[in-house]
């Protein structure tokens, strides 16, 4: 799947910190295994209808920063990205709307591009779109069952039958156990199972959390002949194979919004475990959830704020970045039409102190290292915002390196110029 132009980060004086994260499984901050100098990043990726609202483009700006992060330490990273483009939301959304599920897919998949390209997101190497990977999952699924970890739960509405993962004697037969990603009592896991995708109603189930891992074929859906009967993919098997495929095992980062926690990082981790043996990754991070008109942004209640809209009606793609970036990526907070207004007037702030003339300006090098180090305590990027408004306020002696160092660290642009001041062409173009 084509992805977008990457932007062209300036090369920075000096090396910056590995940064240490937040590891949703255990609860620690803590600086995740990297081999080789080299860091691995899977995130999950849109399913594609109602793209790209305010929620999506924070949870990509904030592995886009540990990508910043990384690659400012001296770090290579390698960053997959799936697309859920077969799933139940998005035939639901085309048969209301009365599209072909594909074109729908299409269009938004299209449009997410645009907008992460405009925002001057990190690409990913590897972007995978799940009817991409049909077969290698059908497969997946063929090796969990001839483990004994998947059975069969007869359907009403369709020939075959579907297919569940045993949750309990995967606990049993694999290193995995149930809350290694998501520390949850199993009443909190029934209710979000419920609200997130998964069934724990259903008759036939051995346990009611078992999730599924494939689809036979219904009337009116689409569905593929594969190993396992004529259907289609389960959720988490998806992203298990799509991961694994592109990173290998035991890579350095899972990532996603808070609510993929539980179940879909829990079972992804499940499944990749039980195929491999090893755990699918070393730590996993999450991006706080965001409000919006007083409840959390969501597809079902129509409260999204949508990217493109914002850039269409004159929004500075820098501006948008810093007005999510006053709030630290693992917080929930809310945002605010006014909140954008104030975003723009940080940015002109920055833009005028940097031109500005200073009788007592600041060490330019001094508030590079205060930039990183705050990057380097999980992505702080609140301290990172008030060290530049002091800064800028002030006034600096080498503008040229601060512009550098807020466009590579933090994707902001104050003004096209590099470190050795010379002007330069707009590195992230807003036209793909």
């Amino acid at each position: 799947m084509r992805t977008w132009t990457a932007p062209d980060l300036p090369k920075l004086p000096g090396i910056g910190r590995p940064p240490r994260l937040f590891n949703t499984a255990n609860g620690r901050l803590e600086h995740p295994p990297i081999a080789n100098e080299q860091a691995t990043l899977y995130v999950c990726g849109i399913t594609p209808y109602d793209a790209t609202h305010l929620g999506h483009a924070a949870t990509y700006l904030a592995f886009d920063l540990m990508q910043r992060a990384w690659r400012d330490a001296g770090i290579e990273t390698v960053y997959a990205q799936n697309i859920t483009d077969i799933d139940d939301p998005l035939l639901e959304r085309a048969a209301a709307t009365g599209v072909d599920w594909k074109h729908l897919a299409d269009d938004q998949i299209s449009l997410f591009r645009s907008d992460m390209h405009r925002l001057g997101m990190i690409p990913p190497e590897h972007y995978v779109a799940v009817t991409e990977r049909i077969d290698e999952i059908a497969d997946a699924v063929s090796k969990l069952r001839e483990l004994g970890l998947a059975y069969e739960v007869p359907t009403d509405d369709a020939e075959g039958s579907d297919l569940y993962f045993d949750v309990r004697k995967a606990e049993k037969i694999t290193e995995w156990r149930l809350g290694d990603v998501a520390p949850y009592d199993r009443a909190l896991m029934m209710q979000l199972s419920a609200e997130r995708g998964g069934d724990p109603r259903r008759e036939g189930k051995r346990d009611p959390l078992d999730p599924l891992l494939w689809r036979a074929a219904r009337e009116g859906e689409p569905s593929w002949p594969s190993s396992v009967g004529e259907g289609r993919p389960g959720w988490h098997i998806e992203c298990s194979v799509i991961a694994a495929g592109a990173l290998g095992n035991a890579f350095t980062v899972q990532g996603g919004g808070g609510d993929l926690v539980f179940p879909h990082h829990e079972f992804t981790a499940a499944h990749a475990t039980a195929l491999s043996g090893t755990p699918l990754a070393h730590a996993y991070c999450h991006v706080g959830l965001i409000s919006y008109q007083g409840h959390k942004m969501s597809k079902s209640r129509g409260n999204l704020v949508l990217i493109s809209r914002l850039l269409e009606a004159g929004a500075d793609p820098s501006a948008i970045r810093l007005g999510i970036m006053s709030h630290h990526y693992r917080s929930e907070w809310e945002w605010f039409d006014e909140d954008l207004q104030t975003a723009h007037r940080r940015l002109s702030a920055w833009r005028e102190g940097l031109v500005r003339e200073s009788a007592d300006p600041l060490d330019s090098h001094d508030v590079l290292a205060q930039l990183r180090q705050a990057l380097a305590n999980d992505l702080d990027t609140p301290v990172m915002l008030a060290t530049l408004d002091a800064a800028l306020d002030r006034g600096v002696d080498n503008p040229g390196l601060i512009a550098d160092a807020v466009y590579a660290l933090l994707g902001v642009r104050l003004q096209p110029v590099s470190v050795s001041g010379n002007s330069v062409e707009d590195p992230c173009p807003l036209e793909a």
